[in-house]
């Protein structure tokens, strides 16, 4: 049993793809948790999508996926506000429209000549290709989230639990919902080069989710989200080692079915 679960970690590109995944996992979960309760998981979905083609530009150059992710997510932000202005519209429709739009032109992108080959790992990530630059880098903006997120807990916590209340206590609702969004953009970030744009949204939403269902009290729910999304990290790499699947998809698909499970537990 004991060899069952070390195996998968003898060489130094698991051991990589296994602290990376771990230190998004600690990171994204409780952010989740927060997402959810601000209910701005629309918002983390389209995010991702929206920033496809600064990663497709960024391949195409040779530069660090990060700093593409980086200039993608600013992008899909701008797209994002501007769309949700036009009352014509409504907010979710626009929303809908600027990020189809970006997702559409990444994946045109994705399709030139020029382009390099297996650029698919930009959708869905390639966790077993993580080079120490890229670990460092995750790194940094993970820990930088789980920070930001243990200084703001406290109008985080008034801002979504009593609106109303918040700013007479010295906590600004539209104001904190707006470092929440920093936050989001930032493990955005840290985590596509891992996971790619389509599967980071399960790492960050379904660990939270799950906690929610499990867990009354914040600080119980901000931990388990921790431990949920590390746990489905390692049970991914496990996974996808022993079945022969890929990486990234192998840790949503655990994520997700932590998810689930606590659905079916409570």
């Amino acid at each position: 049993m004991l060899d069952w679960l070390t195996d998968p970690f003898q060489a130094d590109f698991t051991r990589r793809a296994l602290a990376e995944v771990l230190v998004l996992g600690v990171a994204c979960g409780p952010l989740g948790a927060w997402i959810l309760l601000y209910r701005q998981s629309y918002a983390a979905e389209s995010i991702s999508h929206g920033m496809l083609p600064g990663l497709v530009l960024a391949a195409l150059a040779g530069a660090p996926l990060v700093i593409g992710a980086a200039g993608g997510v600013v992008v899909a932000a701008g797209a994002i506000a501007v769309a949700g202005r036009d009352e014509r519209l409504g907010g979710d429709t626009g929303v809908a429209v600027a990020v189809s739009g970006l997702f559409g032109l990444g994946a045109l992108l994705a399709l030139s000549p020029d382009a390099p080959p297996r650029l698919q790992e930009l959708l869905f990530g390639d966790l077993l290709g993580a080079t120490a630059a890229d670990l460092i880098a995750a790194a940094v903006l993970a820990v930088g989230v789980a920070v930001a997120l243990g200084l703001a807990h406290r109008p985080l916590s008034l801002s979504a639990f009593d609106r109303g209340a918040a700013p007479s206590l010295g906590a600004s609702p539209w104001r904190w919902e707006l470092v929440l969004l920093v936050l989001l953009a930032v493990a955005t970030v840290a985590a596509a080069p891992g996971l790619g744009s389509l599967l980071l949204v399960a790492l960050i939403l379904a660990p939270g989710a799950a906690a929610l269902r499990l867990a009354a009290r914040m600080p119980a729910v901000l931990a388990l989200a921790a431990l949920i999304g590390a746990l489905s990290g390692f049970a991914g790499l496990l996974l996808s080692f022993h079945a022969g699947i890929a990486t990234g998809a192998s840790v949503a698909l655990c994520a997700v079915a932590a998810a689930g499970l606590s659905f079916a537990v409570r």
